[in-house]
């Protein structure tokens, strides 16, 4: 039986962190200028250890470096861990989240079962609105916290089952406004965690059925969500031929999986009805053109743009945000068998439009196109898909980036606002009209491929055919959604992407007026 995920809980206590009991504190230094208060009292109880250790250089505040100091009778804290914040005039509310997700990630390091955070103590109050604080606080104590090992069954250095995590706050309206930010960060941190187990899970774990069974259970303990699940028979019936011909080759085969948000109450939206489109291939071997061998293990992450909208809807309706939200995800397995579609197969998809396979690696991109028609079936009014798309995604990119393309400006605008307050980022990359006519093939309608270059502007500009006036944009996440968590954030395996994107980007699409 597989092993249970770390359990992490946040609270906002209304307590002094110098004297609450705990396994470790975590405090929130700058890297140059005075101390601040919080600091200077502390270095007090601890007799200036704070003060030498700066001053023999071991630890200098920078973003990402840590120093441990252990506690005395003067604290009531075992262990006391310095956490870089960078250059006072540089901070930023994202800075706070890493040095959350910093100082949780050591305190499964250091076996901890409790925390205490003050790393907002010495910030300035004018300066960081406390409920965007409280929410970030908590989203990067889950993150951080979180390691995959639910199928390791013997180990010489186990960790704790459970940490519990303290935001200290002795003021009472500034402990209030904390926790009401919180409760936000806790349904969109622990949202993303169970997204991150689901990425990481393998594909003998996870493929299409059992995903689909999933969200079923997802949907069922959820209030707000309901789920509807079309199985291969189905999907043939509807002529999703694009979804059909990726997971014919499977011996697992398709599933759309198709989740609504519904606010509850009379209250009509006051946004527009939103679609959230994501691709899951629970494994992608490239199919008839197979992939090369080295890092194929990574391909079960190519499930990751799915289970992001998976991740997201399980946010949205703890949000409770007043807008009508589809979750939409097609899944395959992309594999080789006498069953699999060919290059040179011609493929009808749902829309109607053909497509001449001339790679079938370039799969995620044909099962898209049948979801993205659905959703314009389903009269959303806003279309967002997410997917591990391109590796020239990568390639243009690199890992800290997701690519943002779409003919609607001030949707492209609207994706930005959300990525800077989440602190998942993107970058915009075009796909006009000089891109699409590198998709079109001279026996169908369109290609699936488009040549050498420029391929995540293509496979956009090939997406974009599918939702026809709709209000649409793409998010090619191959970068961020394929990234090793250990090289950041010390947490080997997924990191979620997309999940706090898209959950701020609906709760923001709810408070705007139609």
């Amino acid at each position: 039986m597989a092993r249970e995920i770390i359990k992490v809980n946040v609270k906002v206590g209304r307590v002094d962190a110098l004297t609450v009991r705990s396994d470790l504190l975590a405090v929130g230094v700058f890297s140059e200028g005075r101390a601040g208060a919080f600091c200077k009292a502390l270095d007090a109880r601890l007799g200036g250890a704070i003060a030498k250790v700066r001053e023999l250089g071991d630890f200098k505040g920078k973003v990402g470096t840590t120093a441990l100091l252990y506690g005395n009778e003067e604290i009531g804290a075992r262990r006391v861990l310095l956490v870089g914040l960078g250059e006072r005039k540089e901070a930023s509310v994202d800075g706070v989240r890493r040095a959350a997700i910093c100082a949780a990630g050591q305190a499964v390091n250091l076996k901890a079962a409790s925390c205490v955070l003050a790393l907002h103590a010495d910030l300035a109050a004018g300066k960081f609105d406390a409920e965007t604080l409280g929410q970030v606080l908590c989203e990067g104590a889950c993150f951080g916290a979180y390691r995959y090992d639910e199928f390791v069954t013997e180990t010489e250095d186990p960790r704790s089952e459970e940490l519990n995590i303290t935001i200290a706050e002795p003021d009472g309206v500034r402990s209030r406004k904390l926790a009401k930010g919180a409760r936000v960060g806790d349904v969109i941190g622990q949202s993303q965690n169970f997204a991150r187990t689901i990425m990481n899970r393998p594909a003998n774990v996870i493929n299409p059925p059992s995903l689909a069974t999933l969200a079923k259970q997802l949907a069922k303990d959820t209030p707000g969500l309901t789920c509807t699940v079309l199985d291969e028979k189905q999907i043939k019936a509807k002529k999703m031929g694009g979804l059909m011909a990726v997971g014919q080759g499977s011996a697992n085969k398709p599933r759309l999986i198709m989740l609504k948000y519904t606010p509850a109450g009379k209250a009509a939206t006051r946004g527009k009805t939103v679609g959230l489109v994501g691709k899951a291939i629970t494994f992608d071997s490239g199919g008839i053109s197979l992939k090369p061998g080295a890092g194929m293990q990574d391909m079960k992450f190519d499930k990751s743009g799915g289970v992001a909208v998976l991740g997201a809807m399980k946010a949205i309706a703890g949000l409770k945000p007043k807008v009508q939200v589809y979750g939409i995800i097609p899944s395959a397995e992309n594999m080789p068998g006498g069953m699999s579609y060919r290059p040179g197969d011609i493929v009808t998809t749902y829309s109607g439009k053909t497509v001449e396979i001339q790679n079938t690696d370039a799969e995620g991109r044909m099962i898209l196109c049948d979801a993205i028609h659905h959703a314009v079936k389903l009269e959303c009014d806003v279309i967002v898909d997410i997917a591990t798309l391109t590796g020239a995604c990568v390639v243009a990119l690199g890992e800290g980036l997701a690519g943002v393309m779409s003919h609607n400006d001030k949707l492209v605008e609207r994706i930005k606002a959300a990525a800077e307050s989440s602190g998942e980022k993107v970058w915009r990359l075009p796909c006009g009209a000089e891109y699409l006519e590198l998709m079109k093939s001279k026996i169908a309608d369109l290609k699936n491929i488009g040549g050498k270059w420029a391929g995540a502007c293509t496979a956009a500009a090939f997406l974009g055919e599918f939702a026809g006036d709709v209000d649409w944009a793409h998010i090619d996440m191959a970068g961020t959604g394929m990234v090793d968590g250990e090289k950041k954030f010390g947490c080997p395996g997924s990191i979620g992407f997309g999940v706090r994107l898209l959950t701020t980007f609906v709760v923001n699409s709810s408070k705007r007026k139609k």
